[in-house]
């Protein structure tokens, strides 16, 4: 690590992963969002409009790529959350800006939430395409993107009200 802190400044280190761990999750987002879409929008025999062709997708496809990114990203976002401790959390809670930090608390148990159902989101994506399963697979993977978004935008107002280059 020393190493690394003698070719660049600390500062740019933490902002270089900040960036890369908001590229992660935007894949993230896209994928999620792209599946979701793809199971809540009935398909039409002719994609018509920019919305049917947003939907109008493999869902299945993005199954392996949304764990991986899920994991990687939940890696990068605990690697950050050392600095975020110091930081940033100290001086939000010097400042007494409780809402915003009881949000990204939220944030945190929800995206531990959402790595603890990942074998299941895999399995019902992979193994079983019994119609039974159906629901349960709409509603698991309806579930994990409404944490993404949630923890996405969560992420950036953190960011906004008392990021890095504080």
């Amino acid at each position: 690590m020393e190493l690394i802190y003698n070719l660049i400044s600390v500062e740019v280190f933490w902002s270089i992963l900040l960036i890369l761990h908001g590229l992660i999750s935007v894949a993230l987002l896209g994928g999620l969002t792209h599946q979701s879409l793809s199971l809540i929008v009935k398909r039409r025999q002719r994609n018509q409009n920019i919305l049917d062709r947003f939907a109008g997708v493999q869902s299945a496809v993005y199954t392996n790529a949304v764990c991986v990114l899920w994991i990687v990203s939940f890696f990068f976002g605990g690697w950050i959350y050392s600095k975020y401790r110091v930081a940033v959390r100290i001086p939000m809670e010097q400042q007494g800006i409780w809402i915003t930090q009881g949000l990204f608390e939220l944030k945190e148990h929800l995206v531990s939430l959402g790595l603890f159902l990942l074998p299941a989101y895999y399995a019902l994506w992979t193994f079983d395409k019994d119609k039974v399963f159906q629901n349960s697979t709409k509603l698991l993977t309806l579930t994990l993107a409404a944490i993404c978004w949630y923890s996405f935008l969560i992420g950036h107002i953190v960011n906004n009200v008392r990021g890095f280059g504080s």
